[in-house]
């Protein structure tokens, strides 16, 4: 009987614990460096073609937190699709922090 009790104790303190969140690095590397390159800086073959910003540049570093928020949540033009919906708001935040680090690298 303990046994049982020590063991079901386990297994549902297994499935109460939440799945550990990647960070924005990671999530920047999975879903935007196919454009934007690690670096930020645009460079790969599918960022050429689609004319992928600088993430660097002073262009995109003079951006507004908001203006960045939106273009990251929502898509800009016809090549880069929104990200708010499959990521959540908090993430997006956290991109846009981690863009801007690229540019101190």
């Amino acid at each position: 009987g303990l046994a049982l009790i020590l063991l079901s104790g386990a297994g549902g303190s297994l499935l109460a614990s939440p799945t550990p969140q990647k960070s924005a690095q990671d999530v920047y590397l999975d879903k935007c460096s196919v454009c934007h390159a690690k670096d930020g800086s645009g460079n790969t073959a599918k960022g050429r073609k689609v004319k992928a910003k600088d993430l660097r540049s002073a262009e995109i570093q003079k951006m507004t937190d908001a203006d960045m928020l939106h273009d990251i949540a929502k898509g800009k033009g016809k090549d880069m699709d929104g990200f708010e919906k499959e990521l959540g708001a908090d993430m997006v935040k956290q991109l846009v922090d981690y863009c801007r680090s690229l540019a101190k690298k």
